[in-house]
């Protein structure tokens, strides 16, 4: 299969983009938004998005067939990228779709004309949600599902899009572009996805200056930088570094229940091979169960080693093969020298590594599958021990028992854990999730109320 030229991201990688090309394929897209877009019906919107979720899911669909070709191109190999394009694509239902706008925008028409929710009946008000008229997407480049949950977004809104995508990660935001052209060509007229180097500021200041809304995922510093250089009427969304983790209940590690947990914990970290802010970087075992966190570690090495069989690890640049083999000849010294650390890793390569430390205290990782498992007193220890990292947590992956759930999800809400999720289950948020405690249409749309 080969890819038409519909997006400048499709262009040889000599073609060079210019501040005016960028600023008229802004004006460009607006003007498809408003002949093509704008007044379709919810209903439409979620129809493509459905349609096109559900081919993806097919194993025959040539865009997910060249995807998992290509896979190398993306950094992960073929069976982990298909487990993580089956976790995104799942999501694209038209019950979940129809779901995210009702929930987050209060009815189901929100987005057609003033409408009200039983609340604003008896205010005598009527609201209506406008999207805006176009949004750029600064997407990061060490996994595809935020790019293309960005995407979604902004087709439910019916905004023209422009995606500046990272360097050697415009594969599958491509795939998923032409996907949505392929079904809908008026739609995939108002989406423009370009890939250039970083520095070209007079680039970034003509995409930037046609925006009502910027949106962009990456390092702290990188959206600082982007946040000073927008007009001061665009608004931006940002999302920057989180780290996560996960807590396992000494209630909930039975001998029955030991493999099945180790299994999801392996899960969660070969997902999207751990480079993502879902991704745990520690799990934290409770003493007093059927395996304390150095035989969970123990066990956790073993399903990681045959999860490499079948889903291996993707190649990484030398440099960080480098980090992990000099972290793990840390460890290595420390084992030898205290029972209080042990290590496992795969022999003759970097592909997995699981480190047990009875210091409870938060380590980050260098991911690549390389996790940390340490012991901790109860739900009061784990926050002790992560409180260096409270500020900056996503996502905590928990099992325990279910009467207690409730009460440890609040506890670790108020300290600050934004989403509290089943252990197994880290790197699959839900369509509408609130990434880093936001909502995701609700951000992006401006308001209008009717009072009468």
């Amino acid at each position: 299969m080969t890819l038409p030229n519909y997006f400048l991201a499709d262009l040889p990688p000599e073609a060079v983009i210019t501040p005016e090309l960028v600023a008229e394929a802004c004006q460009s897209l607006k003007r498809n938004r408003e002949q093509y877009l704008a007044r379709r019906t919810t209903a439409q919107m979620i129809a493509v998005l459905a349609a096109s979720g559900a081919n993806w899911l097919q194993p025959d669909d040539p865009f997910r067939r060249l995807a998992l070709a290509r896979a190398a191109e993306t950094g992960f190999s073929a069976a982990t990228l298909a487990r993580g394009l089956d976790a995104f694509f799942r999501e694209l239902t038209a019950d979940k779709l129809g779901a995210l706008v009702a929930a987050e925008l209060g009815h189901p028409a929100r987005l057609e004309g003033f409408c009200a929710d039983a609340h604003e009946q008896r205010q005598s008000r009527l609201g209506l949600a406008l999207g805006p008229e176009l949004i750029v997407h600064v997407a990061a480049g060490n996994l595809p599902s935020p790019a293309l949950h960005s995407l979604v977004l902004g087709v439910l809104l019916r905004s023209a899009q422009f995606m500046k995508c990272a360097t050697g990660g415009a594969l599958l935001p491509r795939l998923f572009a032409h996907s949505l052209y392929e079904l809908d060509p008026k739609l995939g007229a108002c989406l423009e996805l370009a890939v250039w180097p970083g520095g070209a500021e007079a680039v970034e200041a003509a995409l930037f200056a046609g925006a009502d809304v910027v949106t962009a995922t990456g390092a702290d510093e990188t959206l600082a930088a982007i946040r000073q250089r927008l007009p001061a009427r665009t608004r931006f969304v940002g999302h920057g570094h989180r780290v996560s983790f996960a807590f396992i209940a000494a209630e909930v590690l039975t001998p029955f229940n030991v493999p099945r947990l180790v299994a999801r914990a392996a899960a969660d970290v070969a997902a999207w091979d751990q480079l993502g802010c879902l991704s745990p970087h520690v799990l934290y075992v409770e003493p007093g169960g059927a395996a304390n966190a150095e035989r969970f570690a123990e066990l956790l090495a073993a399903e990681l080693a045959v999860r490499e069989q079948h889903e291996p690890r993707g190649a990484l640049p030398p440099e960080t093969a480098a980090q992990i083999a000099a972290r793990r000849g840390l460890y290595e010294v420390r084992a030898a020298h205290s029972p209080a650390t042990r290590q496992w890793c795969s022999a003759g390569s970097t592909a997995w590594t699981v480190v047990f430390e009875e210091e409870p205290r938060f380590q980050a990782s260098c991911l690549n599958r390389f996790v940390y498992v340490k012991p901790v007193a109860g739900l009061a220890g784990l926050l002790a021990a992560a409180d260096p990292v409270r500020r900056q947590v996503s996502t905590v992956g928990v099992a325990v028992p279910e009467h207690t759930l409730g009460e440890v999800a609040a506890e670790l809400a108020r300290w600050g854990a934004t989403r509290i999720c089943p252990l197994g289950r880290m790197q699959e948020p839900p369509l509408g999730w609130r990434h880093d405690g936001r909502p995701a249409l609700a951000d992006l749309v401006t308001w209008a109320d009717l009072e009468i």
